[in-house]
């Protein structure tokens, strides 16, 4: 068990590594006499592309910009720095990509440290396995998982919490990069091994995880916590920003299904009982939160490929079309589906989609707001197909079709969509989907994850 301290000092950058963050708000973390500095790398809000592809977020410029600040602080002053779910994903590919960078910054700065790298990859076999062994459950609204999703994802990758980070420090660290793993779990294991309880560590983690998200205003910035035994202060470092406990406790909220219990690898963070008090005009301390053991199991995520994206956008502001607009889309999407097959390809062969942003482009059928009130509307018309060519192909007769087809009550006799851009076509490439959003029992926290040491220099 790690020695108890009375208080571990988390320094997070900002919300995902390449997001960037005012070099002057870091300077006035150190000044707090960090104990570590980190910050989270990815996420699943962008979408399975970047899992499926193996593609970084972020910019490497952007990555690489915030890395070389985070290892000239900390390592000169011998203070570890942990990233989480590098690369955005956290598979392999983005791993790799973050731990070039970080010895890239070794060499151009001379820098030497101690560097592990957790990795997070699952062989699609030993998750067959697994499923043949009734270790796999889905997560909620998700189909059970079957044999022949498995070997359609492109790749899956396990989400690792706490015991791994904690390993790795253990084990002599100063730089720990992790691929997939619970935004959290980074902050809490760098608590919890210093000594410090679950409950404060996790809760945060929650905190750490998207940089000054907890803070008024919000925004990319830097955000430290003091965690000792049954609290945590949180205060952001730019005197521009505050932490109020209202923002704190509304952060809270963020990502969850639940508002109080959040739902950990090993552990239930329950948040029912937690206070919220302002410190100071700019600090909040927030305690009450309780951990709850359960039994211990890893998120899977896998992405697949389902074929090949081509969009174009336009907009209407014709308000005789725009009070016909469904009718409209389908007689646009009939005369496609004619034209398509006459080149030879099916409607079966592609999927061919309208998003009408000013009636329900965020939302689809579940707007409730059925009367449009906008005087113009935007229209990204989106065709995926598993074959490029044909994507591109029925885009390019969509984007013919859409400004000349007729309705009643039309006065315009040519057309009437205006295209932003020229070329009007994009084509956007290889799309994905997340095939796998199920959990597994491991053998043990760390059996999924193994972890690799290097000397960097």
């Amino acid at each position: 068990m790690p020695e108890m301290t009375n208080e571990c000092r988390l320094l997070s950058v900002s919300s995902i590594l390449g997001y960037g963050f005012p070099e002057s708000s870091l300077a006035m973390g150190l000044d707090r006499k960090p104990h570590f500095i980190g910050v989270d790398g990815g996420s699943t809000d962008p979408g399975a592309f970047y899992l499926g592809s193996g593609e970084c977020l972020n910019s490497r410029k952007a990555m690489k910009r915030d890395l070389r600040l985070m290892l000239l602080a900390g390592v000169p002053r011998k203070i570890p720095v942990v990233i989480g779910t590098c690369g955005g994903a956290g598979a392999e590919p983005h791993l790799q990509a973050v731990a070039e960078l970080a010895r890239e910054v070794a060499r151009e700065e001379g820098l030497k440290f101690r560097m592990a790298l957790i990795h997070s990859d699952q062989d699609p076999r030993k998750v067959s396995s697994w499923l043949d062994e009734g270790r796999i459950t889905a997560l909620r609204n998700v189909p059970p998982l079957t044999a022949a999703t498995v070997q359609r994802s492109n790749r899956i990758v396990g989400m690792m919490g706490a015991e791994p980070f904690m390993q790795a420090l253990g084990g002599g660290a100063q730089v720990v990069l992790a691929a997939r793993a619970s935004d959290a779990a980074s902050w809490a294991a760098c608590a919890m091994s210093r000594g410090l309880p679950p409950a404060p560590s996790w809760y945060a983690g929650k905190m750490l995880e998207c940089g000054t998200a907890s803070a008024t205003p919000k925004g990319h910035d830097c955000l430290i916590a003091t965690v000792r035994s049954d609290h945590l202060e949180l205060e952001p470092t730019n005197p521009a920003r505050r932490c109020t406990p209202l923002s704190v406790a509304t952060h809270g909220l963020h990502e969850n299904a639940s508002p109080t219990i959040h739902e950990e690898p090993g552990g239930l963070l329950d948040a029912t009982h937690c206070e919220f008090t302002a410190v100071t005009d700019r600090a909040v301390r927030v305690s009450g939160m309780q951990w709850r053991t359960r039994d211990y199991d890893v998120k899977l995520e896998g992405a697949e490929f389902i074929g090949f994206r081509a969009i174009t956008i336009c907009g209407t502001r014709d308000p005789i079309l725009i009070s016909q607009i469904d009718s409209y889309l389908q007689t646009v999407k009939d005369d496609v589906q004619s034209r398509a097959a006459g080149f030879g390809v099916a409607p079966e062969k592609y999927h061919l989609v309208f998003h009408v942003y000013g009636k329900d482009g965020v939302m689809g059928a579940a707007e409730p707001v059925k009367h449009i009130a906008s005087h113009e509307l935007g229209i990204v018309v989106e065709v995926v197909a598993p074959d490029e060519e044909d994507a591109k192909a029925v885009l390019g007769i969509a984007r013919i079709v859409i400004p000349k087809v007729d309705f009643p009550g039309r006065l315009c006799k040519s057309g009437n969509m205006a295209f932003p851009f020229s070329p009007s076509d994009i084509a956007v490439g290889p799309t994905y989907r997340f095939s796998i959003f199920h959990v597994v029992k491991p053998d043990s926290p760390y059996s999924m994850f193994p972890i690799e040491y290097a000397e960097v220099h």
